[in-house]
């Protein structure tokens, strides 16, 4: 049945392209969401530039008829119009929601479409809006609400990039003798849908304790064994857990240019991650810099203005990062640690402890997100932390950046959110996940077990 749907102002400003996405329905924009957005017209962050391009979108759109009669969005038969608030539907709200609040006048248009539809006999009315306490007002006062849901992703059935499949001996002696095991040679695949790059566990049908790690081959449609994970020295760093395993056979693999990694505070996400980016640059010299960057997003309230360069301003928030790369590459060579000072403009030089030299190598970048736009990164092994404060609009620009030759890998946990904009099911990382799910050069793992300390893994569990 085809509905009217009233949309409020921060589902446009979050989504520009909100409204060609409801189909073959009629959409209704409020006056009061055109004024709201040309007041963030001039805004310079991401929702400035998403009002100016709706106003854009609104101002095509004008060229197809009168906005106030109706006008069609597109060939699906959708149609748009911009409607007033009259001041005797808004007499009729209760005491409580007069004035001019602009919420008000948005419930206000949403009552006189649903009251003129009752009168017409035409479809339901559905007000949609990301503002809860806007839903709430308009289930009181008797109207269908509903959050913007076009772009976000059950968190709850999230792509884990890992599997088991059961496989009898044979099969798994096949896969480690001859170096792959085409899928319909194993009959408990059957019937599964395996994406690019999955990590698969195969477990023995008569010894269940004899198990064997593969990755998903999608372009020959065969289980591989593990190339790098194992014979790769790391240092101090190195695989815990069968996760941890699938996600450094990923980060070790060059052919994988993107790749996700999820999971709770202690997982080993950064750490994994700038532990193989390091190894690839300064060992390896697969990539010319370690790249690394993270939103400028603070746990709790601002410490206000902080002085001195870029540099020195962008301290504090990559702190965590400098933390990992000081456990990385302090200690002596006998401890293991990654030869950090080798590679170019660096051979035969002493082991350093401090991530300072790699920076002063030209091996390491620490870069500020918000100046990204625009540039072109080619080959380098980039990592993105802390990306579950990212919006889908901010990690397409990212993305969009990576250069001829560049890896680019983010790391973050959904359910540690700073950014009020989004949340678990509509940050960028997890938009990510399900968006390049299958796609031969982008991998993901969940990681599932901290690793940092028995405290921390305890913590994150029952906090």
């Amino acid at each position: 049945m085809r509905k009217t749907f009233v949309l409020d102002t921060n589902v446009l400003l979050h989504d520009p392209q909100a409204l060609t996405r409801f189909e073959d329905n009629a959409v209704v924009i409020p006056i009061e969401v055109v004024e709201e957005i040309d007041r963030f017209k001039r805004d310079p962050s991401e929702k400035g530039r998403n009002a100016r391009q709706i106003s854009r979108l609104l101002d095509g759109l004008r060229e197809k008829g009168n906005l106030a009669d109706g006008v069609p969005i597109d060939a699906t038969g959708g149609t748009l119009q911009v409607v007033f608030c009259r001041s005797e539907t808004l007499a009729q709200l209760p005491p409580e929601l007069k004035g001019g609040n602009g919420d008000n006048n948005i419930l206000a248009v949403a009552l006189e479409q649903l009251r003129s539809g009752l009168i017409a006999d035409q479809p339901p009315v559905v007000l949609v809006t990301k503002d809860t306490n806007l839903r709430i007002k308009a289930d009181a006062v008797g109207l269908t609400a509903q959050d913007y849901t076009t772009d976000k992703v059950d968190i709850a059935d999230l792509y884990p990039g890992v599997c088991e499949l059961s496989a009898s001996a044979t099969a798994m002696s096949t896969l480690s003798s001859e170096g792959g095991l085409p899928l319909a040679e194993l009959p408990a695949a059957q019937g599964v849908s395996l994406q690019a790059n999955e990590g698969v566990t195969l477990v023995d049908q008569a010894q269940p304790n004899h198990t064997l790690l593969a990755r998903y081959d999608g372009r020959r449609q065969a289980l591989l064994p593990l190339q790098r994970a194992g014979k790769v020295r790391l240092g101090k760093v190195g695989a815990r857990n069968r996760e941890q395993t699938f996600a450094l056979d990923l980060l070790l693999d060059p052919a994988v240019q993107l790749l996700t990694l999820v999971g709770k505070a202690g997982t080993g996400k950064t750490l994994l991650a700038l532990a193989a980016g390091l190894h690839q640059v300064a060992d390896e010299h697969v990539y010319e810099r370690l790249l690394v960057t993270r939103p400028v997003i603070s746990l709790g309230k601002e410490i206000g203005f902080l002085p001195g360069s870029l540099e020195e301003k962008m301290g504090p928030w990559m702190q965590p990062i400098i933390d990992n790369l000081d456990f990385l590459l302090g200690g002596s060579a006998d401890d293991d640690a990654p030869r950090g000072a080798s590679g170019r403009g660096g051979a035969n030089r002493p082991q350093r402890s401090n991530w300072t030299d790699l920076k002063g190598m030209g091996l390491l970048e620490v870069e500020a997100i918000s100046y990204i736009r625009g540039r072109s990164i080619p080959r380098q092994f980039m990592v993105v932390d802390e990306a579950q404060n990212l919006t889908p609009h901010e990690v397409k620009t990212i993305v969009t950046r990576v250069g001829e030759g560049t890896k680019i890998v983010f790391t973050g946990d959904p359910y540690q959110i700073d950014n009020p904009y989004v949340d678990a099911e509509s940050n960028g990382l997890t938009w990510l996940v399900e968006r390049f799910k299958g796609q031969p050069l982008a991998g993901h793992v969940t990681l599932l077990r901290g690793e940092r300390s028995e405290l921390a893994e305890l913590a994150a569990n029952l906090l």
